[in-house]
């Protein structure tokens, strides 16, 4: 665009706006407003030369404004009212400017907690303490920090204080996200924020700082209350020179919410979780008051694992084959076992599916587990007794007897699967935890 070309664009989008206006199109001139408000900027910025164009611009980006904000208040209110027209100044329209100037930011802090209220925990995600294999530290640390506190108030008086902030930090899938659900079931009567970068960076220069604010502000409003924070590296890195002003503020927000003057942090608990907890900043990490290694699981946890994660699915696995499944397992974390059991719960579906005969077998019916059948079919190899040649398109639904669970075919998971933590992640791991952290 040619020097004045944005300027000239703005004028003749005032014009349009003015006719727009002047026909009681007021959507339309509101947009129109806008949109040139945003061009006689541009042109402050890169056209207009001498201080005095500059200042007759912004007066009269002023007086746009300001009638776009009649507009936008007008079209609100659904019509109730004609707005003022321009140039028209009574008492009551200075009234009612001056009503919504000292009513300004509510309805900006509304619709920031309106945004936040989506990151509440309404229905509880139903895993209990049990459902947790191992992490017995962890677990006792989350409970006098939570649970105790709310069910017995009366124990946390004068100088005993339940503990304000808890990081949890390992290597990824042993567990860290699945304890804060634990804690977002087990807390009945708390309010759980679960938070995640998205829901507080903004485009907008200083509303994510407000977000911070206003998510703090709102879990005081709703004490007893939990904010978790997932990978809550992502928001609260260290600082340093070359990073962006935005996510200094951001940090700096947190730093103030989470322990500063005039903030009172009581029935509030911080929860954070990382799998890189020696990138966060060291301000950051010493208001996380107890700093917990969720670490991979040990023989004992891993032997439990396999037995929920099988649960009640049709198995012939015995408790001395579920020990070596256990040994086979050292440096698996609990995601990798859970992954092996899920491919090696498949297997009796491939077997059903890649077979080519079944034979008869007596059995529970699908429709009435009571009553004994002997016509169900199971998938077997061509040269058993009985075989009949049949794909499974041919088996009728409620005759399949499925195949169980057995050795092999968790044996043949376990040697595609691999673990997927490595060494050099541990060593760091371990590092951080002998400077800064406790086992869980």
């Amino acid at each position: 665009m040619s020097i004045g070309g944005t300027l000239q664009k703005a004028i003749d989008l005032v014009t349009k706006a003015t006719d727009e206006d002047r026909n009681k199109n007021y959507e339309e001139a509101l947009r129109l407003y806008e949109h040139a408000v945003e061009y006689f900027l541009h042109a402050i910025k890169y056209e207009a030369q001498s201080e005095r164009a500059k200042e007759s611009i912004r007066n009269k980006c002023l007086q746009y404004l300001e009638r776009a904000e009649k507009l936008k208040e007008y079209l609100k209110k659904g019509k109730q009212k004609k707005p003022v027209k321009e140039g028209e100044s009574n008492s009551k329209s200075d009234e009612k400017k001056s009503d919504s100037d000292s009513d300004s930011d509510d309805p900006e802090k509304k619709k920031l907690q309106s945004r936040l209220e989506g990151a509440i925990v309404v229905e509880k995600p139903c895993v209990q303490w049990s459902d947790i294999a191992g992490l017995e530290g962890a677990k006792e640390a989350l409970k006098e920090a939570v649970i105790l506190p709310i069910k017995f108030p009366h124990l946390f008086t004068g100088k005993r204080i339940p503990w304000k902030g808890i990081l949890l930090f390992g290597p990824p899938g042993t567990g860290k996200s699945y304890l804060a659900k634990a804690v977002a079931t087990e807390a009945n009567n708390s309010t759980f924020f679960s938070i995640s970068s998205s829901d507080l960076v903004s485009k907008w220069l200083g509303e994510s700082e407000r977000l911070v604010k206003n998510l703090f502000e709102l879990a005081r409003a709703h004490k007893p209350s939990i904010i978790f924070i997932d990978e809550v590296d992502s928001l609260c890195s260290s600082r340093s020179d070359n990073e962006s002003e935005s996510a200094r503020r951001i940090k700096t927000e947190f730093l103030v919410q989470m322990q500063g003057v005039g903030n009172d942090n009581d029935g509030i608990l911080v929860l954070g979780a990382t799998n890189i907890p020696w990138v966060l900043d060291a301000a950051i990490r010493r208001r996380f008051e107890k700093r917990i290694y969720i670490s991979l699981p040990e023989e004992h946890a891993r032997l439990l694992m396999f037995k929920l994660h099988l649960g009640n699915t049709f198995h012939q696995l015995s408790e001395e084959e579920l020990k070596i499944l256990a040994q086979k397992t050292d440096g698996y974390s609990g995601a990798d076992i859970s992954i092996v059991v899920r491919d090696a719960l498949m297997q009796p579906v491939r077997k059903v599916q890649m077979a080519t005969h079944f034979r008869k077998l007596k059995g529970p019916s699908r429709t009435n587990p009571d009553e004994i059948v002997d016509d169900l079919l199971t998938p077997c190899s061509p040269g058993s007794p009985g075989a009949i040649e049949m794909s499974w398109m041919e088996v009728p639904s409620d005759k399949l007897y499925e195949p169980p669970v057995t050795m092999s075919d968790m044996l043949r998971s376990l040697a595609t699967s691999k673990p997927t933590v490595n060494d050099e992640d541990m060593k760091k791991l371990d590092k951080f935890k002998e400077d800064f952290g406790q086992e869980g």
